[in-house]
Order: C-alpha cells, then structure tokens, then sequence
C-alpha cells in the first residue's frame, strides 16, 4: 500500500470517527454538548474496534437517519446557502465570514445538479472579494478538498469542483446535520399543533 492510500485510509477512518461522535451525541442528548466539543479524530485502532454506529444510537436517530435521501442532502445545502445569504437582512454582513463554507455549499449543490462552475462563479458564491475568495480557493486545493480543470473549449477560462474527498466530507456532514435536525427540531415541530389550531 502506497504511502498515498494510507493517508487517504487515514482521512476516511477520521471522517467515520466524525459522524460516529455526532451520532452517538444524539443519542444522549444531555451529553450532546460535550460530546460534539471532543477531537474529531479517533486512533486508527479505536475505530477498528468501534461498532457500526447506526445499530447503537436511539431509535429516533436510526428513522432520522433512515429518511435521509441525495435529494434530501441537496435540498438541505441549498437552503443552508441561501438561509447564509438572507442573515445579511437582519444582522450587519460584516460580523460574518466563513467564506470557504459559502464555496464548498455552492460547489456541493453545482456538483450534486451536475452543473460546471468556472473559477469567476465561484468567487462569487463566496460573497467576498475575487481576491479573498481566489486565496481560499488556492487553499481548498491545497487541502485536497477543490479541484480545478481547464476549459477545453476556452483557454483562458477554468472550473473549480469539489474533490472526491471534498464530496464525501460534505455528504458525511449533511447526513449527520440533518439527522441531527430532524431528531431535535423535526420532532418538535412534529409535535406541535397545526398553525390553524395555533392561531385560535
């Protein structure tokens, strides 16, 4: 085994020992708080031994979970990006920044909707100047996370994608934060009365 295959064993066992933490916190809600706040990596030896997590969380996580499509993923991107933008209305923009989030959101629904996204485009999804958001990009690339790829047709243009292991990180954490939605704020809103019967 290459000394590449090795690293990139690494990083899949680290990002089950993500999702395992935040499953296992839903399961214990009252320890959820410190469970999400320790390291989001295990020894490779700790997740050899670890169970699969689906078979020992709550029940309500399991039917979260369960219920969880692509097109679920994507819907959940998609409007995590937009609900980003819309905070600009109510809260000075200026407190915020994250803007590798922005890009790896909008990179996420462009590749999930199979849509090219040139280098332009993206600096534009990241809300930030061109130049700010050309140094992140150069930074997500360095991590593994981008991909860029030359236009055929145009010389002068290029795209950015998210890489193989760009996409499964954002896949592994929509799951889990979706999951973790549904189980909390999806069962109280389930519980709640009709907004007719709460409006009388």
């Amino acid at each position: 085994m290459t000394g590449r295959q090795v690293r990139r064993l690494d990083r899949g066992r680290r990002r089950a020992a993500v999702r395992r933490t935040a499953l296992a916190a839903l399961a214990e809600p009252v320890a959820m708080h410190d469970a999400m706040a320790a390291p989001a990596t295990a020894p490779a030896t700790a997740h050899a031994a670890a169970p699969d997590p689906m078979t020992s969380v709550a029940p309500g996580l399991r039917i979260a979970s369960a219920r969880i499509s692509p097109e679920a993923l994507l819907a959940y991107a998609r409007e995590t990006y937009v609900i980003r933008r819309r905070r600009d209305r109510y809260l000075p923009g200026d407190l915020f920044g994250e803007p590798t989030w922005d890009i790896l959101l909008d990179l996420y629904v462009a590749t999930r909707e199979n849509r090219p996204v040139p280098t332009t485009s993206a600096c534009i999804g990241a809300d930030v100047p061109p130049t700010t958001a050309l140094r992140w990009l150069r930074i997500l690339e360095a991590r593994g996370l981008v991909e860029r790829e030359d236009d055929g047709r145009d010389g002068r243009r290029t795209f950015v994608r998210l890489s193989a292991q760009g996409l499964a990180a954002m896949d592994d954490w929509l799951h889990v934060a979706l999951a973790m939605l549904d189980h909390t704020v999806g069962s109280i809103l389930r519980q709640a009365p009709p907004l007719a019967e709460a409006a009388e």
